[in-house]
């Protein structure tokens, strides 16, 4: 189509390494293991009896670096871990806990396109009622586990315990609901007393105060230290013999109102699903609608603040790692990834004079601040 595209780096490490790096660290599993299983463990950790994986929802390595001086365990470990593609929580999640991309697990945005009813499903919290029963492709590790010697457990807020989210992304997992994150951590050390377990700490509370009021804020920088303060407080806590790792789903940036555009309503004539977020934008068209000259009028519109890529160059370009027959279709034909901090948004329902609501702090394009995030080394694997 005249226009390249990024590709996405292959032979990185990122959150789909995560699990199945603990299980090797834990003796659960081996090479052969790995090579039954098609899943690849790329972050060396060194032996433990047990393994604590933090998940902090919204935690950029650039943000926290920006606010070091407030979070000096967590600053302190220096490396980074590539989140993967989309960066949003339900996609970024599903690879945590399957080790597979969005391409093989089938959650390939906050939202997406089901081909079999025609219609846009929220994939983070529509779990209960829009997504069929047979949407997730993937077997969790939490699954896995127990035929490995391991005991699966999730922490996490209590009102998460019972939604389909949890019954099928930490699906295999006993939880263990904790609604502050002091609880969570007193949990985690628990849990991690004795036996060999994989325990998965889950701290939603950054990425909901970012979306609200920005990373910038002194709320996300309060937040901030307060989980630091805990986590350390878990480092020192916790068994010789007990791993640590802490990383997060995606990073965040803050859009300012005049980046959140309203895409130009003639070039969503022959749209018919508008999925994933505003800086992820996937679009289905209408049968027989020309893709190629859909992909290049937004390109001539946007094509200095988004990449433009129809689903059969995003495919190739690896943006979505493998991606399996079952999941083609589930991608927009038409994906505008926002560059910069740019967001793009469908106000078509507004009512004349109705003011949109926008989030302050947005995810879910390939900038570093959205796809690099911690990974910080502790407890056991401390190296």
């Amino acid at each position: 189509m005249g226009t390249s595209v990024p590709t996405a780096p292959d032979a990185t490490a990122n959150l789909a390494d995560v699990f199945p790096s603990c299980l090797v660290a834990l003796g659960a599993a081996d090479d052969a293991w790995l090579r039954t299983t098609g899943l690849e463990a790329r972050i060396t950790l060194r032996p433990a009896r047990s393994a604590i994986v933090v998940l902090v929802d919204g935690l950029g390595a650039g943000a926290l670096a920006a606010r070091a001086g407030h979070a000096r365990w967590l600053a302190a470990g220096k490396r980074k871990l590539r989140s993967g593609f989309p960066t949003t929580t339900a996609a970024a999640l599903s690879t945590l806990t399957t080790g597979r991309s969005p391409g093989e697990h089938g959650v390939v945005g906050y939202s997406g396109w089901n081909p079999a009813t025609g219609a846009v499903m929220n994939l983070l919290s529509g779990w209960d009622d829009e997504v069929p029963a047979d949407w997730f492709l993937a077997r969790t590790l939490f699954s896995e586990a127990p035929e490995l010697g391991v005991d699966p457990v999730v922490i996490g807020p209590a009102r998460y315990r019972s939604s389909g989210m949890t019954a099928n992304v930490l699906g295999g997992a006993r939880y263990v609901p904790a609604d502050s994150i002091p609880q969570r951590v007193d949990a985690a050390l628990a849990e991690t007393m004795s036996g060999r377990s994989l325990v998965y700490l889950y701290v939603p509370e950054l990425d909901s105060i970012g979306h609200k009021n920005g990373w910038q804020s002194d709320r996300w920088t309060g937040a901030l230290e307060l989980l630091d303060g805990e986590l350390a407080r878990l480092d020192r806590a916790a068994a010789s013999d007990v791993g640590i790792v802490v990383t997060a789903d995606h990073g965040v940036l803050d859009v300012p109102d005049h980046a959140n555009i309203a895409i130009d309503p003639l070039l969503l004539t022959d749209v018919i699903g508008v999925a994933g977020d505003p800086r992820c934008r996937q679009l289905t068209v209408a049968p027989g609608t020309d893709v190629r000259s859909l992909v290049g009028a937004f390109r001539a519109r946007y094509g200095k603040k988004a990449y433009v890529a129809s689903r059969d160059e995003a495919i190739a370009a690896g943006w979505f790692g493998t991606v399996s027959g079952a999941v083609v279709e589930r991608i927009g034909d038409v994906i505008v990834v926002a560059r910069g901090s740019w967001a793009f948004n469908d106000d078509r329902g507004l009512r004349d004079g109705e003011v949109p609501k926008r989030m302050i702090g947005q995810h879910g394009a390939m900038t570093d601040e959205e796809t690099m995030v911690p990974l910080r080394l502790a407890g056991a694997f401390a190296q």
